[in-house]
């Protein structure tokens, strides 16, 4: 898939955003979703931040595909996945969540 920046506000973690795009006439619908890793949730893990950021994605919906680890910051470090709703063809992305 193409990449097509989209400047959104700032989201609060575990929020989700759906854009609806049309390319030639063909519509997807993608869905982003920002998961931050708080400062805390590092410092308790008993490991290194490395770690807890593999953990977290190795843990995730495979439904979701990993766009982007954010620069950390005070809060913690925001991950962004993404996911195609639709495909334009009438059909839709659908998968259940990984067992851990």
């Amino acid at each position: 898939m193409r990449e097509i920046v989209i400047l959104i506000p700032d989201l609060e973690p575990e929020q989700n955003v759906l854009i609806d795009v049309s390319v030639n006439g063909r519509k997807k619908a993608v869905q982003y979703r920002v998961e931050l890793i708080t400062s805390e949730e590092i410092e308790n893990s008993g490991v290194d931040r490395v770690t807890v950021l593999k953990h977290k994605i190795e843990k995730r919906d495979l439904g979701w595909e990993l766009v982007e680890i954010g620069a950390p910051g005070e809060k913690g470090i925001p991950l962004t996945f993404r996911k195609v709703i639709s495909d334009g063809l009438g059909s839709s992305n659908n998968s259940s969540k990984e067992e851990a």
